[in-house]
């Protein structure tokens, strides 16, 4: 009978419900709002699910993250060696070859001003630094904090990998993809703040096509520029450019192929649940968290401000010819944030079909985000 109850208290001692306190339970319930975003609302689900289910399994088993110094066994927890691989920039990197992959960066080639209102948009970048260094952050912290902003999970990562701030990439990962996943909440409300009706009831001019040339030189030119000026962003603009290469050259299909499905659902698999392990309630649920969600909303907002306020101004020197709407594309959500500019056009006018035109900025600020972090990451020297 001693022994019965013994190994009744042993299984006891070993379940979850013995060894997890409030904050874990919190976490769960954070997860499971996060699966019903995700699964019932639609909300970047590709996203969503692996970040929630990785946040699930660490609040109930911490063990999953556990480093291997700190097992018996010596031995690291599976979503450990995933999250490794974050740390060393690489599944970040192996994403944007397969957004490369995916990406079309013809409406940008064929309406070069684009590039100017992906540039406006990352004024929320700057903006969040500087009120981060107010709040208290260290400079490499407030970096790696701002560039939310630009609503690019895998540049929040990889900044903050290469920045040395390991110990804020859960949240800053969450936050950044949880507002890549909230746009079309987050956006309209500011878009329309800041345009009339008559302004989001512009209609564009159909772009020009764009020869098969001009889409191959794209990403070498691109790759030569930027890379020459911050040799630092090769990691990331060069898989993004590598994979767009793939993608125009017409002669490597079989790679295309591969980095933009096969290859990107599995990083996005490891990227994801390792991203969402990282936000056990020990290291989340924090004062520093919270500052960190708020920046990063904050960071959000002014860019789609600055990227739309910019679009008016293209507006008034054009007499009319760019709807200022496009200009909010301008954060790195592709392609969501194009969609959402296109989405609000069209309840001014439903005839209005702006998405090729925003898809623009959208694909200029993808770039203009890596620019950013390479710029950070030149200031501090990384």
């Amino acid at each position: 009978m001693f022994h019965l109850a013994e190994t009744i208290g042993n299984f006891l001692n070993q379940t979850a419900f013995a060894n997890l306190y409030w904050g874990n339970y919190v976490m769960i319930g954070v997860a499971c709002v996060f699966l019903f975003l995700a699964i019932k609302k639609g909300y970047e689900p590709l996203l969503l699910v692996p970040i929630a289910f990785g946040m699930l399994l660490v609040n109930i088993f911490p063990g999953i993250m556990a480093a291997p110094e700190a097992s018996e066994t010596g031995i690291g927890g599976l979503l450990y060696y995933f999250y490794q691989l974050d740390e060393w920039s690489i599944l970040p990197s192996l994403i944007f070859l397969g957004v490369g992959a995916m990406t079309d960066f013809r409406p940008l080639i064929a309406n070069p001003i684009s590039f100017l209102l992906g540039a406006a948009a990352q004024f929320g970048i700057f903006s969040a630094y500087f009120l981060a260094i107010f709040l208290g952050f260290n400079g490499e912290a407030a970096a790696a904090i701002a560039i939310i902003g630009g609503a690019d999970g895998p540049t929040s990562l990889f900044l903050a990998g290469k920045l040395g701030q390991t110990d804020l990439m859960g949240p800053i990962a969450v936050a950044a993809y949880s507002y890549m996943a909230l746009v079309p909440i987050i956006q309209p409300p500011i878009m329309k703040l800041f345009t009339t009706k008559k302004e989001r009831a512009i209609k564009m001019e159909q772009l020009r096509e764009v020869s098969k040339l001009e889409a191959i030189l794209f990403p070498i030119i691109v790759t030569i520029v930027v890379c020459l000026v911050l040799p630092t962003t090769a990691p990331l603009v060069g898989m993004l450019m590598l994979g767009n290469l793939f993608r125009e050259c017409g002669v490597v299909k079989q790679l295309s192929e591969t980095a933009s499905n096969a290859l990107m659902y599995i990083v996005v698999i490891l990227l994801g649940t390792s991203v969402g392990a990282a936000t056990s309630a020990e290291a989340f649920l924090k004062i520093t968290t919270i500052k960190i969600v708020v920046l990063g909303l904050i960071a959000f907002a002014f860019g789609t401000a600055a990227g739309v306020l910019f679009g008016k101004l293209l507006c008034w020197i054009t007499s009319g010819k760019i709807n200022p709407l496009i200009g909010s594309a301008g954060v790195s959500a592709v392609p969501m944030a194009a969609r959402v500019s296109q989405k609000v056009g069209a309840e001014e006018d439903p005839t209005n079909f702006l998405l090729m035109h925003a898809m623009g900025p959208n694909v200029a600020g993808v770039i203009g985000t890596a620019i950013a972090a390479g710029v950070f990451m030149a200031v501090f020297g990384v």
